[in-house]
């Protein structure tokens, strides 16, 4: 049966719509496809090849080495060698897994790495710049050159370059001062001053090498190569960018005063002290040293074992790592008791003239104060107290300062320096303690210290015992204010940065950090008892300073620490006198009295400085039996 035409229409009519529909589809996504494609070929094609061609590009970073460290008269201290480094090409590596695999292990092995430790390093050195090497170990021996070259088809990506490290020319001399350089670690990537660096990277962590680093480290360069499909280097460099050596660095450093410094700490059969020379007029450090100390050199390895670095940190050992001059917390005995002088003459507590008498002992709510040795100096003035070290001298002045208005032997001593960093250009320098009443009594209510302040702390604080904590670098500043007229040097190591040249790019002369007035005749007062102390019979030191061939002017110094150490033995020196221009500070710990060990140090620093190595400050036999208690 057919049906009629007018029933078959509206079908055709449907029909006729979706074709309609269907090519205009069809027609949009034709638009799309070929606008896209006109983009890609037309717009785009230059980007996309430069792209191409880019894949086919290696950059491989060029080390910069890194600046050297002399000392003032322009000898080098710290430079550079080159070492092997046994390395990794990453994209050379063998792209089958089990393949790769086995190459990192045999890898790991020659490395002395674990294999997930090899994987780390790859993964973070190439997350930065995926085309450079990956250094794994340095100071590789020439052994495993050899076996590389023997086994380089079975070890793709893997070789032996050379690399720059630092080379310590006086061996450990100044490691305290120069500090040491290693990688940078992940933490410091994070920090602005490390922005520009990568993984592998070498940066100075300690001393100078930490403080002026952006400085000494130098600019990379890279050359860019091009590469086969295997990774393998295809005809010339396409570009090359050299490597910036890094700046010089000119310091302040007498080599020789540094050298007799350090020779002297280590003769006292391993007791730990310090040791800081200095121009009193500008801060200029002559000489700084600690002891024990350590080899920077060990730090040209990639990695410290845990063990090794706990025996450089442990009090055990005696911290090697630890810079005593200027990290160190010390009772200064009577080393202390110029600036005690300072602040009673400027205070009005005395005069250089006026008589105190010195009985031998101080008895003060119960508590007997005696001299070292039970000595009894009568009556005597500021300049002879300071000769003979009388402790009930200045037990007296500490007993009339708690009665005074104010805190003049606290505000005095952090006038001259004391109490705060100096801020010498070394990081982590200590910064000390002036013991105040508002301390200890906020110590006390707090239940950390078993009474609050009272008198006997200002009759300690007073000859440079109880809570005082300072450094040998603190105590050079405070004498070298006395012996300037009153100028607070900021200490210094830094003399110049010189170019690779050996042009003068920056000169370092700070200021002063602040000033004191000190009268004149109070001041040379102060300086006329240390210069009796060391250079007239019956001075704490003429038994090692009386037949020295330079004038000077010193105090020594012994500071109780606690009933099962020895005493701590402090010398500080000013020469030559009367116009001081070098200030040498030395503590030994569980040195005994400051004429036993200290004094003695500073005498081969004196020498060395004034250039008399061979001069010997013991006073003749005849009158050395005059025993200095302090």
């Amino acid at each position: 049966m057919f049906l009629p035409d007018r029933v078959r229409t509206p079908s055709t009519s449907q029909f006729a719509v979706r074709v309609a529909v269907l090519s205009g589809i069809a027609l949009a996504l034709f638009s799309v496809i070929f606008f896209r494609l006109w983009y890609l070929q037309v717009l785009s094609g230059d980007r996309y090849l430069e792209e191409a061609q880019n894949n086919r590009v290696r950059e491989i970073q060029v080390q910069a080495p890194r600046g050297e460290i002399l000392d003032r008269h322009g000898d080098v201290l710290v430079d550079n060698r080159t070492a092997l480094a046994l390395q990794v090409q990453a994209d050379e590596l063998p792209a089958e897994r089990e393949q790769r695999e086995r190459v990192l292990r045999r890898v790991a092995d020659l490395a002395g790495m674990s294999l997930e430790q090899v994987r780390k390093e790859i993964r973070e050195q190439t997350k930065e710049l995926p085309a450079s090497p990956v250094t794994l170990k340095r100071e590789v021996d020439y052994p495993l050159v050899y076996y590389l070259q023997e086994h380089q088809a079975e070890l793709p990506g893997v070789s032996v370059e050379r690399v720059f490290v630092r080379r310590y020319e006086q061996g450990t001399l100044g490691a305290h001062i120069f500090g040491y350089v290693s990688e940078v670690s992940a933490e410091q990537l994070e920090e602005p001053r490390y922005q520009d660096l990568i993984p592998g990277d070498l940066v100075g962590q300690t001393g100078l090498e930490y403080e002026y680093d952006h400085l000494l480290r130098g600019q990379n360069g890279a050359t860019r190569v091009q590469v086969d499909a295997t990774g393998s280097p295809q005809g010339q460099a396409l570009s090359s960018q050299d490597a910036v050596a890094g700046n010089n660095l000119r310091t302040t450093l007498d080599t020789g005063v540094q050298a007799a410094g350090e020779a002297a700490l280590s003769q006292f059969g391993g007791l730990p002290g310090a040791f800081v020379a200095m121009d009193v007029q500008d801060g200029e450090i002559l000489g700084l040293g600690s002891y024990p100390t350590f080899d920077p050199a060990i730090f040209t390895r990639p990695s410290l074992s845990p063990a090794l670095y706990e025996r450089l940190s442990s009090e055990e050992s005696g911290a090697p790592l630890s810079n005593r001059a200027i990290q160190g917390l010390y009772p200064t005995g009577s080393t202390f008791k110029p600036i005690t002088a300072v602040a009673s003459l400027e205070e009005g507590l005395i005069t250089p003239e006026t008589p105190v008498d010195d009985p031998g002992s101080i008895t003060v709510g119960g508590i007997e104060f005696k001299n070292a040795g039970d000595v009894a100096n009568g009556t005597i003035t500021l300049p002879t107290a300071l000769k003979v070290s009388s402790d009930v001298f200045f037990y007296k002045l500490g007993l009339e300062a708690d009665d005074a208005d104010g805190l003049p032997i606290q505000s005095w001593a952090e006038n001259l320096g004391l109490g705060s960093a100096t801020g010498i250009d070394l990081p982590a320098e200590g910064d000390g303690l002036i013991p105040t009443p508002e301390w200890r009594n906020e110590l006390y209510e707090d239940g950390d210290t078993d009474r609050p302040w009272s008198v006997g702390d200002s009759i300690n604080l007073a000859v440079g015992q109880g809570d005082l904590q300072a450094n040998p670098l603190q105590m050079a500043v405070a004498y070298s204010a006395i012996a300037n007229g009153g100028n607070i040097v900021r200490p210094h190591l830094a003399q110049m940065i010189e170019d690779p040249a050996g042009r003068v790019v920056q000169e370092f002369d700070p200021a002063p950090r602040g000033s004191v007035t000190i009268e004149e005749r109070y001041r040379q007062a102060i300086l006329d008892g240390l210069h009796a102390a060391a250079m007239e019979p019956g001075g704490t030191s003429y038994p090692v300073f009386g037949g020295f061939p330079v004038d000077i002017a010193g105090k020594t110094g012994t500071a109780e620490r606690g009933l099962y150490e020895e005493d701590q033995s402090w010398y500080v020196a000013l020469a030559p006198y009367p116009d001081p221009k070098v200030v040498v500070a030395v503590t030994i710990e569980e040195g005994g009295f400051g004429a036993d060990a200290a004094a003695p140090a500073a005498s081969q620093i004196l020498g060395a400085y004034f250039d008399k190595p061979n001069a010997s400050g013991t006073a003749p036999e005849e009158v050395a039996s005059d025993q200095a208690y302090d």
